[in-house]
């Protein structure tokens, strides 16, 4: 995988975001927000962020196009949005946004 591949063709690129602290990663790594990454072939969640090199206990969730996922049920295809959210987010918000529906939520 190749970081901020962004003129590779959009089928290929996916769109990644983070939010709260992890945020704090792209932005010392003066990465674009969102942040845009090259993926040859699908990959798991949390294979993403081991690449990205987030620490998987900041990580509590993610959404791919939209849908919360645990990182390691999570599968990330070329062409994909994702969202990295960390532990910590606020109660109504983990209900709305799906989180609280995951198993070991």
């Amino acid at each position: 995988m190749k970081t901020n591949e962004l003129d590779s063709p959009q089928n290929q690129t996916v769109e990644i975001r983070a939010f709260n602290f992890l945020k704090k990663f792209f932005d010392e790594r003066g990465w674009s927000f969102p942040h845009y990454l090259k993926l040859d072939k699908e990959c798991s969640a949390k294979e993403l962020a081991q690449t990205l090199e987030l620490p998987a206990e900041m990580i509590e969730a993610v959404f791919i196009n939209g849908k919360a996922y645990q990182p390691e049920e999570g599968v990330v295809k070329p062409g994909d949005r994702v969202a990295f959210i960390p532990p910590g987010t606020p109660g109504p918000y983990r209900v709305l946004l799906g989180i609280k529906k995951l198993p070991n939520n």
